[in-house]
């Protein structure tokens, strides 16, 4: 029985953690996104834009999570845990704007490939999460590695 709570307080403080880390990055992704969207709409060249895309925030947290994380002995756990929660909620901004995009037929990259808001939410909130945390850990990870072996080099 004490085991069993044990666990479930490690899994609840590993949420907790997870949740804590992700708080400001969705605020962010929430302003990135639409920014993105006026200077689109303002005709800056998507070469131009393109660096205010969510795979880059999402890579960019994941490497300050990783220093974040790095003397934490679920690190990875809490890492994987925090891009699972912010990729898709930061992706939903993206399926709005297409929303947005088609209904008012603007013409933004937003509102190309999709037929229905369904398949656009199924294809941002479930393969763009992917494109965001399969990289986003590989990163995060090697961030964590590097820092636990040059914390153990120096003992």
């Amino acid at each position: 029985m004490a085991a069993k709570i044990s666990q479930s307080v490690g899994v609840n403080s590993t949420l907790r953690r997870a949740i804590h880390l992700v708080k400001v990055p969705i605020i962010i992704s929430f302003i990135v996104t639409p920014v993105r969207f006026f200077l689109e709409l303002a005709g800056l060249p998507e070469n131009v834009i393109f660096i205010l895309g969510l795979l880059w925030l999402s890579i960019g947290f994941s490497v300050y999570w990783g220093f974040k994380l790095s003397t934490e002995k679920q690190a990875y756990w809490i890492l994987l845990l925090a891009l699972v929660i912010f990729s898709p909620i930061s992706r939903f901004a993206v399926s709005l704007l297409w929303w947005i995009d088609t209904q008012l037929e603007i013409g933004t990259h937003y509102g190309a490939y999709f037929s229905n808001f369904q398949q656009a939410v199924l294809n941002q909130v479930g393969y763009g999460s992917l494109v965001q945390i399969i990289p986003g850990f590989l990163l995060g990870s090697i961030t964590l590695v590097v820092l636990k072996s040059r914390r153990s080099v120096k003992k």
